[in-house]
């Protein structure tokens, strides 16, 4: 009977010790920080992961995220500086970094969201308020979302969180809008394509013009340099001529008579009425060219005239 209950009794205090054990016994994770508390009381915070120890059933252990925590928030609609409604999407990163601060200051991740919500939106409405839509949309975009971290990030420390960015995943005009800025831009880009056009005709008439003018004083000056060669050689010819009348002048006849018989006789439609005896044949009734008997001759044969065409049979 006694051996029974001393059995008993061994049993119960060792359960009682097994649970004392696990219950001041805590594992903190590489991903998480821990805040041990004590009736409420912050008692200690834990960074470093491993096996840590607490007093048991007096002690709680809360957990908080190491890692970076994603926010994503509403579309809300902004104003910018040119009097334009756009409709914003963005979107948060942080982590926490001082996990004693974030409890006090709000307790649980739930409670964040709601707080960095509020100043994300609130440094969204300072900062695109004095922007043009030109510039968040294209230009100053990344410059903005800078301007924005910074303004959450300082508003977060108060929350013992960091702020790892900040970012506008969609900003567009809103529906209601859409059709009318699309017209209004298209308007702009047709105004600016025919001034180029416009301007682009110019350049080419006065390109064309001055082309122009170039080729006209470029052939003006080609004639002047045909015609003074043509002179020239004409100049050249007369005197060829002339010294070769003057070294043989009978042959110099008959070459210039064989060159008015090739001329005059060529074939054709053209008919020539010339008398027998005329002066234009006298090569032919003495090749001496002396005529009808007559001294010798003076000047080559003359060129015949050519009567009008023969009508048609």
């Amino acid at each position: 009977m006694n051996g029974s209950t001393l059995r008993t009794g061994l049993l119960i205090l060792v359960g009682l010790i097994a649970i004392v054990l696990y219950s001041s016994v805590f594992i903190v994770q590489q991903t998480q920080y821990a805040l041990v508390l004590r009736f409420g009381a912050v008692q200690s915070a834990i960074s470093e992961p491993g096996l840590k120890f607490k007093l048991p059933l007096v002690d709680n252990v809360t957990y908080f995220e190491k890692r970076v925590l994603d926010l994503d928030l509403p579309v809300q609609t902004l104003l910018s500086a040119d009097r334009q409604n756009l409709e914003v999407d963005a979107f948060t990163r942080y982590r926490i970094v001082d996990p004693l601060r974030f409890y006090q200051a709000v307790g649980n991740i739930a409670l964040a969201n709601q707080r960095l919500q509020s100043f994300t939106n609130s440094a969204m409405r300072n900062v695109l308020a004095g922007a043009s839509r030109d510039a968040i949309v294209r230009t100053e975009r990344a410059a903005l979302m800078e301007r924005i971290q910074e303004d959450v990030n300082r508003q977060a420390r108060n929350l013992g969180i960091e702020m790892i960015d900040v970012r506008l995943t969609r900003v567009d005009l809103p529906a209601a809008n859409s059709q009318a800025v699309y017209q209004r831009m298209r308007t702009e880009r047709e105004r600016e394509a025919a001034d180029i056009r416009a301007n682009g005709q110019q350049q080419a008439q006065t390109i064309r013009a001055r082309a122009e003018r170039e080729a006209t004083v470029i052939r003006a000056e080609a004639n002047r340099t045909a015609e003074e060669l043509r002179g020239k050689g004409d100049a050249d010819r007369n005197r060829i001529l002339a010294e070769a009348f003057t070294l043989d002048p009978d042959f110099f006849s008959f070459y210039r008579s064989m060159q008015a018989y090739e001329a005059g006789l060529k074939a054709g439609d053209t008919r020539l009425v010339l008398s027998p005896d005329s002066e234009f044949f006298r090569y032919f009734n003495d090749p001496a060219g002396r005529g009808n008997g007559g001294g010798t001759a003076a000047r080559p044969a003359p060129a015949p005239v050519p009567a009008q065409p023969a009508p048609a049979q």
